[in-house]
């Protein structure tokens, strides 16, 4: 929702940060290849630290590089579907490593399932769509999506960190937050599940009236 609503405004902050790895000439996928590699460091290095603080401000970290792809792709010309199909599936697996990482050390396996399936399924929902019919990649103004779910959980850390730095004592936190988690991507997925049965029915009415015509 948010990458929707402020796309426009967003785009040219992601182009002049994208400059430097243009000039390195960097691809698209390497770069989406290292966002994953910086990724999977932050969420190992939380295993061993356990500090929710400093993995939250790394993984901002992270998630901003891996979010330069796309400028790279724009500004070398090298839009691609195989990019593009690459770059889905290695933010499928990001989740998945943070996901399973929080699991591992605040002891949320429920939750953190329960949030992956919610991430999946919203992004299966629009892809299964595309193979019935012809969709607009943009015109899926959704709730939680992954630019949310990335803020989220970094947000969600940091302030579980903070708390136990001020020692306030924030055993609910990370779980709550993660339980929230968990609804809104759920909930988001039944969003554009049912967005995704309007139009295919929709579709269904034109085939019929067309056959009859």
């Amino acid at each position: 929702m948010i990458d929707g609503l402020f796309k426009r405004h967003i785009d040219p902050l992601w182009e002049k940060a994208a400059a430097p790895l243009v000039r390195a000439r960097l691809t698209p996928n390497q770069v989406t290849a290292i966002g994953l590699v910086l990724i999977a460091i932050a969420s190992a290095a939380y295993l061993m630290h356990r500090s929710s603080l400093v993995f939250g401000l790394t993984l901002a970290v992270a998630f901003a590089f891996d979010a330069l792809d796309g400028a790279v792709a724009r500004q070398r010309d090298m839009r691609s579907k195989a990019g593009g199909y690459f770059d889905a599936m290695v933010d499928r697996y990001q989740e998945l490593i943070v996901l399973a990482a929080i699991a591992f050390v605040a002891g949320l396996w429920p939750a953190a399932f329960f949030a992956f399936a919610g991430g999946v399924l919203t992004s299966y929902a629009k892809a299964r769509t595309a193979l019935e019919i012809a969709i607009d990649n943009d015109a899926w103004p959704d709730l939680f999506e992954r630019l949310e779910r990335i803020i989220f959980l970094c947000v969600l850390l940091v302030a579980d960190g903070v708390a136990s730095a001020a020692s306030l004592g924030s055993p609910w936190i990370l779980f709550a937050g993660l339980t929230l988690y968990a609804v809104l991507s759920n909930i988001t997925a039944l969003q554009r599940i049912a967005r995704a049965t309007a139009m295919l029915r929709r579709a269904d009415a034109a085939g019929r009236k067309a056959e009859g015509s």
